[in-house]
């Protein structure tokens, strides 16, 4: 087996039983993975230096192949259900013989990474891939070790991800031909069948999301973060749509992370080294900082060229809407090294409420914060998704029910118990609509939900009055530095006000139908922070 570039001194392939490949090409850089990445035509040079590749049939997750081996570490650990589907350890054991008797004679790209930007809750990464781009993927992706800490490099966990081997499902145990295993015992995720390499990068996050909170004391967050001059740290969850990504990309404050962290008890840190952002649409002027991110050895997935160049069209919708770009972190001017800073200070959840129901700012207890935290609310719009004419309600528990290997109010009182000890400031975003449900009335201005978020961060809301939303019991300001007053409370901007009420109850009952799925789980103190039930009944 012919082995190139610059590997462990530690440990090798042989403790996966890989023995027999034909070159192991070991943490190659950027360049020369660009190198073999056209050499095998598996992408093209776009003419900012990023690199252009196709994820093939899959071009995002595929939720139900993802499984969890149940043995008996996780049997009564994990939550299993729709989201975390068992796995049989021994299918898992053949399984991952024939992946590794398919890797005989090929040629491997091999990682060697951590998660986990502190020193105290990193997790070591070995990643064996049949693909240089996804290699690169996981280069810019993942945190890159020094050529010291290279040199005694122990993996925690290992990933074979291998997109050419299909599963033959009535042998396999899987559900179809491609799959995402995770086994926790041998400390190994294998995923195959599949090109999306967000596979990987997801892979990871579920399990730091079941050992950290576990393990660690440690709260696991699919959030971004920043922090400003004076060191106050500030977090945004919210699905998509939402504008995670473009409110806490602010130039006057430094970028954490973009995608998920940790909380310990005296720190936020960032579990990547990079950002996997949506490119589609994208323009240098709704997003400056992460078009200018899209140079070498970025890459771009799924997109297209304008005819006769080498310019990416985000326009292009031709293979998926889900186009999206992944960089290293310090392509982002203001980013912050090492990826942490302290504990927050200040916590948004972001919604893009399509109903006009929640107020565009709102302040929330610690009852309100685990049950909103839990239900992770958003709604989808007309366009957003094949099928969808009009607004449909959105829940993801704790914005990221799918990468959530225990009880989601696991991670909800662990959430009421550090914003007690920190007295953490939680807010309630909605940036969606305003004047009316979508079609009737019209999006939140993004100068105004920005002003919003700098008055807290500010302090500029503790010293104004606050009116409580008689249904779901938050408190809403009075007034907000430049913005207009009239437009804080969501009743007050619908022409007709029992509209505005049947809508609000409306939704309210949608929070609480959901939520019946965790109540049997769920503390007094999260059933608190429900919506007013007298006002349903």
């Amino acid at each position: 087996m012919k082995e190139t570039g610059v590997k462990s001194n530690a440990v090798g392939l042989e403790t996966l039983g890989i023995l027999e490949a034909k070159e192991v090409l070991w943490n190659l850089p950027p360049a020369a993975l660009v190198e073999e990445a056209i050499k095998n035509a598996e992408g093209y040079l776009t003419d900012t230096g990023a690199l252009m590749c196709d994820t093939g049939k899959f071009t995002g997750r595929s939720p139900k192949d993802r499984f969890i081996v149940k043995d008996e570490r996780t049997a009564d650990t994990v939550w299993w259900g729709d989201i975390n589907i068992g796995f049989d350890p021994e299918k898992f054991d053949l399984l991952q013989k024939k992946m590794v008797d398919f890797l005989k004679d090929r040629k491997l790209y091999v990682r060697d990474a951590y998660a986990g930007a502190h020193p105290d809750y990193r997790l070591n990464l070995r990643i064996v891939n049949t693909q240089a781009w996804q290699n690169l993927f996981c280069h810019n992706m993942f945190l890159r070790l020094t050529p010291e800490e290279l040199a005694s490099h122990v993996p925690d966990f290992t990933i074979i991800c291998v997109p050419e081997f299909l599963a033959d499902p009535e042998v396999d145990g899987t559900r179809q031909s491609n799959f995402a295993i995770i086994n926790f015992t041998l400390n190994t995720i294998l995923i195959g069948g599949t090109g999306y390499a967000g596979e990987i990068k997801k892979g990871i996050f579920s399990v730091l999301n079941y050992m950290l909170p576990q393990e660690k004391n440690t709260l696991s967050m699919h959030c971004s973060a920043n922090v400003g001059q004076d060191g106050d740290t500030a977090i945004f969850f919210g699905l998509s749509g939402t504008g995670k990504t473009t409110l806490s990309a602010d130039p006057n404050r430094g970028l954490i992370g973009d995608d998920e962290h940790g909380w310990t008890d005296d720190s936020v840190f960032n579990f990547e080294g990079g950002c996997y952002a949506k490119v589609i649409d994208l323009t240098q002027e709704k997003e400056p900082q992460i078009w200018d991110a899209i140079t070498f050895p970025a890459i771009v997935e799924n997109t297209r060229f304008v005819p006769g160049t080498r310019t990416v069209d985000y326009t292009n919708k031709s293979v998926t809407e889900n186009t999206r770009t992944a960089y290293p972190i310090d392509h982002i001017a203001n980013a912050v090294e090492p990826s942490r800073a302290g504990i927050p200070q200040n916590i948004f959840f972001l919604t893009a409420d399509a109903f006009g129901v929640l107020p565009p700012v709102s302040k929330l207890n610690t009852s309100q914060a685990m049950y909103h935290f839990i239900s992770g609310y958003t709604a989808k719009v007309a366009g957003t998704e094949v099928g969808i004419t009009e607004p449909q309600t959105t829940f993801s528990a704790c914005f990221g029910a799918a990468f959530l290997p225990l009880h989601p109010t696991r991670y909800a009182e662990m959430l009421g118990r550090k914003m007690q000890e920190s007295n953490v400031n939680v807010w309630l975003i909605n940036t969606g609509w305003t004047g009316g449900p979508y079609g009737i009335g019209h999006r939140m201005k993004l100068s105004y939900t920005r002003a919003m978020i700098t008055a807290a961060l500010q302090g500029d809301l503790e010293q104004v009055a606050y009116t409580m939303h008689p249904i779901f019991q938050v408190a809403i300001p009075d007034s907000c530095p430049n913005v207009p007053a009239d437009i804080l409370n969501p009743r007050n901007t619908w022409a007709d006000k029992d509209a505005y009420d049947a809508k609000a109850l409306e939704l309210a009952a949608s929070f609480i139908k959901n939520f019946s799925k965790y109540a049997d789980y769920a503390s007094e103190e999260i059933l608190a922070g429900a919506p007013h039930a007298a006002a349903i009944a």
